[in-house]
């Protein structure tokens, strides 16, 4: 019988200002409202299903924030305010200039285009931009609230459509949408992100799921550890200007000591695995790793190859090289399923990629009946290619895979302790990621180069600043969260040439907002570079950029 080892990855970082704490971007809302319920509730109707679900700290620390926001009417995010405004209230010009910003951002053919309602509230907004600059003026407080109705609407999970009583009516209704409807979606709304984490809990306690956990603002690890391991799959790969990110293996630690506390206050136990921020794993990581208590970490097939040539196989756990502090296991996925899920699938019809997968399945069986399986990819960016949310690709898939007898999916947990056995043992671990098999997607571009050359700077300033004894407890402890959420690897991901360019300037202008926010809680001058855009993008990338494929040969 061969093993199948899903893990589904789920992360967002912080959209919120650091100084005000409002939402600049609502994708925590929306993938919670889309992707978080649904990969749920697929879970509860197929309880024959195992897996893995890796949630990051910070994505949880917001889902926790909008919880709190529907249980106060506190609204930090303003398309909840918008939504939340009486009846004929004129948003504010700031409220009304980032609706119009955001409020069409999706994938249209699955999204936009199936909801006449929806596409009519663009055409008009299209229409009125090509009349004078003044034209604007005339969309109404109805306009405005219908359009964030529609933009939750359209990012309302197939789930909540299916279960829920004011989503659907409000579907079929199409607009003119009175206060007190859009306060009945805020409160289904409520109750579904609220229930998330419990959901979650309640999957891991009755022994369907296991829940990993990712360092706790998503750091690119390797690279604080050591910009030189960059070089180590892709030698010509030009690295920064500064040496070093100083004090990067203490910042790590904290990172890690902080995910494991997440974790066990908030499912009740520590986590065995860690899922590393983009699978990027060095051996100088893989040590702290082990350090820190996890029984388990993964990557991806780029970096075994990397690591121990390309006859090395993914359908095995393997051990960590000698002089690893312990016997922790690595999972390699097989990029190609993966990127079948994450990519190719979107374009078929559901029931046919699902028993496209199984045969996949069903021919790595054949050649090796004791395989291992090992199938990992993001948990939320990929679903709004498919249609309906790929609902009935995985109502399909998972129906199949529990009347498939030579197939058993399992949790990586279930997969270490079942396989350790006959793991070979890595020769060494070179350091990469589950993009290409290098760490080129985070360094090496000049725009890149540069925000790692500021982020280093920023962090002897804030090395030199705790250290001088100026600062009490409380704001010490500021600045180390507020440090944190600057070491997130999603700053780097989204700067240099292959992303378009709204969405370069988006992360961009938010990771300087939380440099120059750092810079006056340590009470110093921020330097004038952070006033002055750092990349600008301009790719058409697939998925919007928020995905990558594993290989870049692949089309």
């Amino acid at each position: 019988m061969a093993d199948l080892a899903f893990l589904w990855h789920m992360h967002q970082p912080d959209y919120r200002h650091p100084d005000s704490g409002e939402f600049l971007m609502p994708w925590v809302l929306l993938h919670a409202a889309k992707d978080y319920t649904d990969m749920a509730a697929h879970l509860e109707r197929h309880p024959g299903i195992r897996c893995t679900v890796n949630f990051v700290p910070v994505l949880l620390d917001q889902i926790e924030d909008y919880a709190a926001q529907f249980a106060s009417g506190q609204w930090r995010d303003p398309l909840l305010r918008l939504v939340a405004a009486p009846d004929d209230a004129v948003p504010t010009a700031a409220d009304r200039a980032w609706l119009l910003d955001v409020a069409f951002r999706c994938h249209a053919p699955t999204m936009l285009d199936p909801f006449a309602p929806y596409r009519r509230l663009r055409d008009l907004l299209t229409f009125v931009r090509d009349q004078d600059g003044h034209s604007l003026n005339y969309l109404s407080a109805t306009y405005y609230a219908d359009l964030a109705v529609w933009y939750l609407l359209a990012w309302s999970g197939e789930s909540l459509r299916r279960s829920g009583r004011t989503i659907p009516q409000l579907m079929a209704k199409g607009g003119n949408f009175s206060a007190a409807e859009r306060r009945a979606l805020l409160a289904e709304l409520g109750d579904a992100i609220g229930g998330l984490i419990p959901r979650y809990r309640a999957l891991a306690e009755r022994g369907q799921i296991e829940l990993s956990c990712t360092p706790a603002n998503h750091p690119l690890a390797p690279l604080m550890l050591d910009f030189a391991s960059a070089r180590e799959a892709l030698p010509e790969c030009l690295l920064p200007a500064a040496p070093e990110y100083p004090g990067g293996r203490s910042r790590i630690a904290e990172h890690l000591a902080s995910a494991r506390a997440s974790h066990e206050r908030r499912f009740g136990r520590p986590a065995e695995g860690l899922w590393p921020a983009e699978g990027a794993l060095s051996a100088e990581f893989l040590k702290q790793i082990a350090v820190a208590g996890f029984q388990w970490t993964a990557s991806s097939r780029g970096v075994l190859r990397h690591s121990a040539g390309d006859a090395a196989r993914t359908t095995t756990p393997w051990l960590p090289p000698e002089g690893t502090p312990s016997d922790i296991v690595l999972f390699f996925r097989d990029e190609r399923l993966s990127d079948l899920i994450g990519f190719e699938y979107a374009k078929w019809h559901g029931r046919d990629a699902a028993q496209d997968f199984i045969s996949e399945l069903k021919a790595i069986h054949q050649r090796d009946p004791d395989s291992l399986i090992s199938v990992f990819l993001d948990g939320e960016n990929a679903w709004e290619y498919y249609p309906y949310n790929a609902w009935y690709f995985f109502s399909d898939l998972y129906a199949a895979l529990e009347q498939t007898p030579d197939i058993r999916t399992v949790t990586l947990a279930e997969a270490a302790a079942a396989h350790r056995e006959h793991s070979p043992r890595l020769p060494r671990l070179t350091a990469g990621s589950w993009v290409y098999g290098t760490l080129s997607t985070w360094i090496g571009h000049p725009d890149k180069n540069r925000a790692w050359e500021l982020l280093c700077e920023l962090k002897l300033c804030a090395d030199r600043a705790l250290d001088s004894g100026r600062f009490d407890a409380a704001v010490c402890a500021e600045v180390r969260h507020r440090l944190a959420v600057c070491e997130s690897s999603d700053w780097f991901w989204w700067l240099g040439d292959d992303n378009p360019a709204e969405s370069v300037a988006t992360f961009d202008r938010l990771f300087r907002h939380n440099l120059r926010s750092l810079y006056h809680l340590l009470e110093l001058p921020p330097p004038a570079a952070l006033d002055h855009p750092l990349s600008s993008g301009g790719s058409a990338a697939e998925s919007g950029g928020t995905m990558r494929r594993a290989t870049e040969t692949q089309s």
